[in-house]
């Protein structure tokens, strides 16, 4: 598939397929950055879900000003800081539930994750400052370049090489505290 956008000219033409495609290409991906900002797979899932309803219903125009991934990122970025707002006042599941959640989370990232070591990786960036664990989640396993993350986290390309390089440092600090060294921090 090409970066989704013909996809999504199709759906605009009136190609329901197009959206399918999308969908399918983008939804794994989107879900676990979603997570990132709100700890919850299931809400991360519901998010992603208003992302493509959004793309469905009001049908944004898409500029080409970057790729269309970058754009798509972007756009679920935004409802998720709007759910935060919306709900920061909610107070924590039960116990109860969290046990469920947890294991769905890890056999999603399981299947998302192939290798151990990115693994243990993805979960030291859960105790990373969450621009830290935005910005390595999106240059490193969404592979987005600098200028794309810059755009997609509101920052200029300058801003995000420096938060690269201190998540990195923060990363690397963490994992080496569990004696995992990783050759590429």
């Amino acid at each position: 598939m090409d970066n989704g956008a013909s996809s999504y000219r199709r759906f605009l033409n009136g190609d329901d397929e197009g959206l399918t495609l999308i969908i399918k290409e983008y939804k794994d991906g989107l879900i676990l950055y979603l997570n990132g900002f709100v700890n919850n797979i299931y809400v991360a899932e519901e998010i992603m879900e208003e992302t493509f309803f959004k793309l469905a219903v009001k049908k944004p125009k898409f500029n080409a000003k970057s790729s269309f991934k970058t754009w798509l990122y972007t756009i679920g970025r935004n409802v998720a800081i709007d759910y935060l707002r919306r709900n920061s006042k909610l107070s924590a599941y039960p116990i109860e539930d969290m046990e469920k959640y947890v294991k769905d989370e890890t056999c999603l990232e399981n299947l998302y994750i192939k290798n151990e070591r990115k693994v243990i990786i993805h979960k030291a960036l859960s105790d990373l400052r969450l621009e830290y664990r935005q910005v390595l989640w999106l240059c490193f396993f969404e592979e987005f370049s600098n200028e794309e993350t810059a755009q997609i986290m509101g920052k200029s390309k300058r801003q995000i090489e420096n938060l690269i390089y201190r998540a990195k440092q923060s990363l690397k600090l963490l994992l080496d505290k569990e004696g995992f060294q990783y050759e590429k921090l």
